[in-house]
């Protein structure tokens, strides 16, 4: 590898580049409400409130 290459590949932007991910935070934020929601459901269908 020559010094241009390594330098070439020092301003490639990478895979993660930092930036916040809000379309994989959107849905672990929608799973952990349908996951509430759900414990909701089967505990008022155990106790029969």
């Amino acid at each position: 590898m020559t010094k241009e290459d390594q330098v070439s590949d020092d301003k490639t932007p990478s895979a993660d580049d930092g930036s916040p991910k809000f379309g994989r935070l959107l849905l672990v934020l929608l799973f952990a409400v349908a996951v509430i929601v759900a414990i909701t459901f089967a505990t008022e269908a155990y106790y029969g409130v």
